[in-house]
């Protein structure tokens, strides 16, 4: 097959994909059309956009694990990850990550596309910056504003519900990765007076520790992405050493989804939900 002839193929295989899908190709007057090129950038465009504005998500936008809007994603095609679909399905805007591939997004800038992109938010005050930001780039303002207002509303819950404790949480995730003091993951403890203990081990802007320094920093608690004790490989073993666990058994371990606090957005106003009800189950 030809590149000419394989790029027509594809491009007929997008269109039947969106027709199969159930996605109109006509959004309202006035409003663009648009593609997401990265997982969090999917979640807020799922959010705040009509069905029919949205062209295409990232190849990652169904994954459960770390996706909040997943369910939603199956409703749309997925793209490759490359230029080239981008290009056949012609968007009006594209968002994407600055860091997504800057060769991708170059090229797509070369070609006439429009991007707008998004930096990875360390704070709440910038995941609300952001969230107006893709209002304004879907032409829904007042559905930014609402999603804006419903985080505040949970951070008032959490203000609220924690205002006699301050613990120290120890963010601990895969193979020992601390989150630093520049994380959702800390502004989200922040915001509830907890305590981030990355900087009492050495790693307050982020990185990796070992078994021997978490067990030595004594943290209150240690905040994870999933309980259970299964270990399907190296990475989650890491948080199920013996060491580990006897030092933090559930009763210690805060549990947040990874599906919650990766991205910014609405998710995080769950994730501050999630925070107190754990907090209210280890602290009895």
């Amino acid at each position: 097959m030809s590149g000419r002839s394989g790029f027509l193929c594809r491009s007929v295989v997008v269109a039947a994909f969106a027709i199969f899908a159930g996605v109109s190709t006509s959004p309202a007057a006035g409003l663009p059309r648009i593609v997401s090129m990265n997982l969090c950038t999917d979640q807020m465009l799922i959010a705040l956009a009509d069905p029919a504005q949205i062209l295409g998500l990232s190849r990652f936008s169904r994954d459960v694990g770390q996706s909040f809007a997943a369910d939603e994603a199956r409703h749309f095609p997925i793209l490759s990850g490359g230029a080239e679909d981008v290009l056949v399905m012609r968007p009006d805007i594209v968002v994407a990550s600055l860091f997504d591939k800057r060769a991708t997004r170059e090229l797509l800038k070369e070609k006439g596309l429009h991007l707008a992109e998004f930096s990875v938010p360390r704070n709440l005050d910038e995941v609300k910056a952001q969230i107006r930001q893709m209002g304004q780039v879907t032409g829904h303002p007042d559905r930014a504003n609402a999603q804006i207002a419903r985080l505040d509303a949970a951070i008032a819950r959490a203000r609220q519900a924690v205002t006699d404790t301050h613990y120290s949480v120890l963010p601990l995730a895969r193979r020992g990765w601390v989150s630093g003091r520049d994380s959702l993951v800390s502004s989200l403890l922040n915001e509830t007076g907890l305590f981030n203990a990355a900087g009492e081990i050495g790693a307050g802007s982020g990185g990796f520790a070992s078994l021997e320094t978490i067990v030595n920093a004594k943290p209150d608690f240690l905040l994870v992405s999933e309980g259970g004790s299964r270990a399907e490989d190296d990475g989650r073993a890491f948080l199920l050493h013996p060491a580990l666990e006897r030092f933090y058994p559930p009763a210690r371990r805060i549990v947040i989804p990874e599906r919650l606090i990766l991205c910014g957005g609405a998710m995080l106003a769950e994730a501050l939900d999630v925070l107190i009800a754990e907090l209210k189950r280890v602290g009895r």
